[in-house]
């Protein structure tokens, strides 16, 4: 599996944005994907993640309320629109997949990642 996402940029608080992730190669229905971040200093973050079927979401507190994951079948790629954007936000953000049906939100346990995008939010 292979991983590109795309859409990050600046945002003002408050803003919006949307990343956009392109999978290719073999992928299953009961499949997981997701995003996870990393600020300067922090540690990596989950922040959401979806099953590859779609219906199914799974949120962190911190996003909760203003992110959606969603997943486009036609176009095998997955979004993350954010919205009520937050300086807090700032981040890169890396799309994930996870070859399991069981949900995690611990890094390690995701086997693929992409090359990650940078969200800068301003104050």
């Amino acid at each position: 599996v292979q991983l590109q996402a795309s859409g990050g940029g600046l945002a003002q608080a408050g803003g919006s944005l949307t990343l956009s992730c392109a999978v290719s190669g073999r992928t299953f229905s009961e499949h997981l994907m997701g995003w996870f971040r990393q600020a300067p200093g922090e540690e990596r973050e989950f922040v959401a993640a979806i099953r590859w079927s779609g219906g199914s979401t799974f949120y962190s507190d911190s996003v909760k309320g203003r992110f959606t994951i969603s997943r486009d079948a036609t176009r095998n790629t997955a979004s993350l629109q954010m919205n009520s954007l937050k300086p807090e936000d700032s981040a890169i953000y890396y799309c994930v997949y996870r070859t399991s049906r069981v949900w995690t939100t611990r890094g390690y346990h995701w086997q693929y990642w992409g090359p990650g995008t940078q969200v800068t939010v301003s104050s």
